[in-house]
């Protein structure tokens, strides 16, 4: 076989309209406004710095690395970023780490170190105002926590015996709205409703009303449920089943049958008021509040009996203060929390989530809410060019975009004293 070299193309073609959009998004003014300023002598803006990484999840890259090796050599013309190696890169994101916040719980040897970046996390909800994602009303924001496995040099050892960090990340629909790092050994129960009142004091100063909360047990606690009952008129959060909770559904007379596919389930509610020793215990019984708990339970296989209901169920319960809908309305409302995990998916594996680029965890945390910008980037950029391209849909994961519109040959060439963007094929339109 014969080869016949020419000059260099960029096989990355259909990514310069992905940089037009975020200029014409007037990213670039944003980016200055909320970040530190830069020294003039510098070489690179912050633009340079964030379309850069954006572009390298927009080319199928997922470290830092593919910068210098597959990106620097093919965009090195081009108009809208000067792309920077791979150490100003991660230099740059390092200097918007914060330090980390320990802290040591009464009766327990346990350092809970927490990574909160209040800039960056606002930097990214002034992001999806100029996406206008908030328009939708009656906005639901749904918590949970993930772990990011890694072996960093101070990563601590998950309740899974593993090295990593476990990140609690919000969400409203499939944008990540908020996003605090924190170690492996700190539980996800443990100072949530610190968390959580950050959450909705930065949704807050940003005019962003939430009108329903979601979590999983995790938030079933009595300070947790007490902070979110500040901010939210309803929540919905998965009840932990204990001997108080096994009481209560003891005293559930009306059971509905449910069918779904093979299985068959039995449905109730009763009203409920949790927490009552730890109100007494903390002294803080004017607090103390009458829910609604949700009940389905299903048939165990192996007949054994649970010791405080006497029945062979498992019992799936959920807390809330929704007196309006009906029993099955708020376990299906509830049940749609369940996108998360594909939305842990899609940053874990489209977004770089699972190859952390910093050995410390403030550091990575910087990254973590950079992605996830990305991600939120993503979601609009499908969207809005699958109105206008007729081969793209917009529940196409990153890489099916990838292959569709990014690959394609392209090249700047200057006509007319006019730079054009000359494409080596076609995109349907």
């Amino acid at each position: 076989m014969k080869v016949l070299k020419s000059k260099a193309l960029s096989p990355f073609g259909g990514l310069n309209f992905v940089l037009e959009e975020f200029t014409n998004l007037g990213l670039e003014s944003l980016l200055r406004q909320y970040l530190p300023a830069l020294a003039n002598q510098s070489q690179y803006s912050w633009k340079d710095i964030f379309f850069t990484y954006w572009a390298l999840f927009f080319c199928g890259g997922d470290c830092a690395e593919d910068v210098e090796i597959n990106l620097r050599p093919v965009l090195s013309n081009n108009p809208f970023l000067s792309v920077p190696s791979a150490d100003r890169l991660l230099e740059r994101l390092k200097n918007l780490a914060t330090p980390v916040d320990k802290v040591l719980k009464k009766r327990s040897k346990v350092v809970n170190e927490l990574s909160y970046n209040d800039k960056m996390n606002a930097l990214n909800i002034k992001l999806l105002k100029r996406l206008k994602a908030f328009k939708v009303k009656n906005l639901v924001l749904d918590y949970d926590n993930t772990f990011v496995y890694t072996q960093k040099s101070d990563a601590k050892r998950t309740y899974t015996k593993h090295f990593g960090y476990c990140p609690g990340v919000g969400l409203i629909g499939n944008k990540v709205v908020y996003v605090e790092n924190r170690n492996g050994n700190c539980a996800p129960h443990n100072l949530q409703e610190d968390t959580l009142e950050r959450m909705f004091l930065l949704l807050k100063d940003n005019q962003i009303e939430i009108k329903s909360f979601r979590a999983d047990a995790a938030s079933y606690r009595f300070v947790t449920i007490n902070t979110v009952n500040k901010h939210v008129d309803k929540f919905y959060i998965r009840a932990t089943v204990n001997d108080r909770v096994c009481e209560a559904i003891n005293k559930i007379t009306e059971w509905k049958k449910i069918k779904v596919d093979d299985s068959i389930y039995l449905r109730g509610s009763v009203l409920f008021t949790p927490f009552t020793n730890t109100a007494r215990r903390l002294k803080q019984k004017h607090l103390l509040k009458e829910y609604r708990l949700v009940v389905t339970k299903e048939a165990r296989r192996d007949g054994q009996l649970n010791l405080f209901t006497g029945e062979a169920y498992n019992y799936s319960p959920i807390l809330t203060n929704d007196f309006d809908k009906t029993d099955d309305e708020v376990v299906i409302f509830y049940n749609q929390r369940g996108k998360e995990e594909r939305e842990f998916d899609v940053l874990k594996n489209d977004f770089g989530w699972n190859k952390l680029p910093f050995s410390k965890m403030e550091q990575n945390t910087v990254f973590l809410i950079m992605a996830a910008m990305g991600r939120n980037l993503y979601d609009y950029i499908i969207h809005e060019f699958s109105i206008r391209y007729k081969n793209l849909k917009p529940n196409f994961r990153i890489k099916k975009f990838i292959f569709r519109f990014v690959c394609i040959p392209a090249k700047w060439v200057r006509t007319g004293r006019e730079i054009k963007l000359r494409l080596y094929g076609s995109i349907p339109t």
